[in-house]
């Protein structure tokens, strides 16, 4: 399983700002190793987010993103106390979810 990832969520006026450290190797399956053998893809392909349990991001990615990705989103009505979850899907199957409370 995946590292956890690291979210930082700060409240300004009636806006969050949202940001994501996630921890992935994100191989787009283009590199050889030492003995001359491709690499196989293994990279995120989905990543959604949820205020409150109510869906407010959903992105597709691709194997052109790089290694440990960060995002930064902006979510609206968002306020202190609140609880902001991101979830990633990568192309073997394996997902991850965290969560952080809006400070």
């Amino acid at each position: 399983m995946a590292d956890p990832m690291r979210i930082r969520a700060q409240a300004a006026g009636d806006k969050a700002t949202i940001r994501v450290l996630m921890s992935h190797e994100m191989e787009t399956g283009q590199r050889k190793d030492a003995a001359g053998k491709t690499v196989p893809a293994w990279f995120i392909q989905e990543v959604t987010a949820a205020h409150n349990g109510k869906p407010v991001l959903s992105a597709e990615w691709g194997p052109g993103v790089s290694k440990n990705p960060f995002l930064q989103f902006v979510v609206k009505g968002a306020k202190a106390g609140d609880k902001i979850a991101v979830t990633w899907k990568d192309n073997k199957g394996d997902t991850r979810t965290d969560e952080a409370t809006v400070t």
